[in-house]
């Protein structure tokens, strides 16, 4: 990815690598023109450069990569992320009906109903002329008919990078080791962090509403929220929220972005205002489908179908997968020009997207996956495996394996938690659910997040789910491994 981490100072003594954090959500990943070291010219009338040291080859861990089995489900997501980074008041995405209003083209038309979701992920940095403002983001909906409609909140999260009120949630980019067991106090680190993991511990915020009364013909806001930067260092804040939502009737919503008077939220009637005038400013033109050279995926801003990815995972044809085919992977999130060599592309679709932006939901950023492994040991002797999160190098061919480095790079891939049941238990007895939080880096073997004891012909079913953070950077894969696999010692050719 072109993204790196840029350590900047938060003016209490916490050094993060803040920005690009927040900017996460990929943008262009590193074609092979990009990826060769720059060339750096020097004067005669200088003592020459150090030669540095090349960097160490990948390792190559010999294995197999099937496609995740499964698919989608068929909810639509309200999916609001471009523009990432919000300079100018307007609509940031309306799936109103355009026609009789001033801008037409700044909706996209889409009747939503019954269960959908929103994902809106969005980062301020303070206007010019006073860099400690505060922005303003509402999600409005209206009725699509003469009828009214009952709107319920099922499940929701929502978080800031930085909050200095106690009302607010907030998630900083704390430095947190690999792996941590969930507890009591919640563990994150990041706004996507924390929204996932209290919905995947099926919580919900407390700013949020539980219910609304949509009147036929009213506008109603349903939230109202701030991305202030006042008494922030850097002046740099960013929001992520995501709900689920049970309608009984047909709806358009919209998200909108506004600044107010004096660091106040603006007057009601500002919403109906800004419906009907222009977008906000789109951002990172994307690539055209299927053109050759380096890809540029730009951010997402439309609406996708596909909420949940619920897989079974045996071997085919048979209702159990065999433990004894360990070691074995399979990706998630896997997205164009990153199939792990599966040529599987799990990205959801979009059924509507405004021009330049994404056309697919690349990253499948807030997407649930919810993952069975009923294993058998179908072998004569006692088996232990370890299930793992592990953040290979990315690629897209084949390459007899996976690929990952001696040494993990600095960029973080993967912010979030997990939730696994089935593993081995304190009492010998498999355990009931248990959730982690990891931090994988690039190239990073992920840490074992438990063990499973077969003995021959015993069964075992594994269950994970995660919900996919905003702060990370796919794709991922899911590994079943033998306890006592060595590291791997061959190095990688690039695919």
């Amino acid at each position: 990815m072109a993204l790196r981490n840029l350590s900047i100072s938060l003016g209490r003594g916490v050094s993060m690598s803040w920005l690009a954090a927040l900017l996460a959500p990929l943008l262009v990943p590193i074609g092979p023109a990009m990826a060769q070291p720059i060339k750096l010219q020097q004067s005669l009338a200088q003592p020459a450069l150090a030669q540095q040291p090349a960097a160490p080859a990948p390792l190559l861990r010999p294995q197999v990569v099937e496609p995740l089995p499964g698919s989608l489900d068929g909810v639509l997501v309200v999916n609001d992320n471009n523009p990432e980074l919000i300079t100018t008041a307007g609509i940031l995405l309306s799936t109103f009906d355009g026609r009789g209003r001033g801008v037409p083209d700044a909706h996209l038309n889409v009747p939503l109903g019954g269960r959908f979701d929103l994902f809106s992920h969005h980062v301020f940095a303070g206007k010019p002329e006073t860099l400690d403002s505060t922005l303003w983001l509402a999600v409005v909906a209206q009725p699509r008919g003469d009828k009214p409609v009952t709107l319920r909140l099922m499940a929701g999260a929502t978080a800031l990078s930085q909050s200095l009120d106690p009302a607010q949630p907030g998630a900083p980019f704390l430095p947190l080791p690999t792996l941590m067991p969930q507890g009591m106090t919640p563990v994150y680190a990041g706004p996507g962090s924390r929204v996932a993991t209290e919905l995947l511990a099926r919580q919900r915020s407390p700013v949020l509403g539980e219910q609304w009364m949509l009147k036929p013909g009213e506008l109603s806001t349903l939230l109202v929220l701030p991305i202030p930067v006042r008494g922030l260092d850097p002046l740099l804040n960013g929001r992520n929220l995501q709900l689920r939502l049970q309608s009984d009737g047909p709806l358009s919503l919209a998200t909108l972005a506004a600044f107010g008077p004096n660091d106040q939220p603006p007057p009601p009637q500002a919403w109906a205002q800004l419906l009907d005038g222009p977008l906000s400013p789109r951002e990172h033109k994307a690539s055209i489908k299927g053109a050759p050279g380096a890809i540029i995926y730009s951010r997402v801003s439309g609406v996708q179908k596909g909420s949940v990815w619920t897989a079974r995972i045996t071997d085919p044809g048979k209702p159990f997968l065999s433990a004894n085919r360990a070691p074995l992977s399979w990706p998630i999130a896997a997205l164009e020009r990153g199939t792990l060599g599966t040529a599987q592309v799990q990205t959801a679709e979009l059924q509507a997207y405004y021009p330049g932006t994404a056309w697919a939901a690349h990253g499948n950023y807030g997407v649930e996956y919810d993952l069975s492994l009923p294993l058998r040991n179908t072998g004569a002797s006692p088996l232990a495996l370890q299930l793992a999160l592990e953040s290979p190098l990315k690629g897209d061919q084949p390459a007899a394996g996976l690929r990952f480095l001696a040494a993990p790079g600095r960029a973080v891939m993967f912010r979030g938690s997990v939730e696994v049941s089935g593993l081995d238990g304190s009492s010998g007895r498999p355990a009931g659910r248990q959730g982690f939080h990891l931090v994988l880096r690039n190239g990073q073997q992920g840490p074992a997040l438990g063990t499973v004891t077969l003995a021959p012909g015993a069964e075992r079913t594994l269950r994970l789910r995660l919900i996919y953070p905003a702060d990370a950077i796919p794709p991922q894969v899911l590994s079943l491994l033998p306890v006592k696999q060595s590291p791997p010692q061959e190095p990688a050719a690039a695919p």
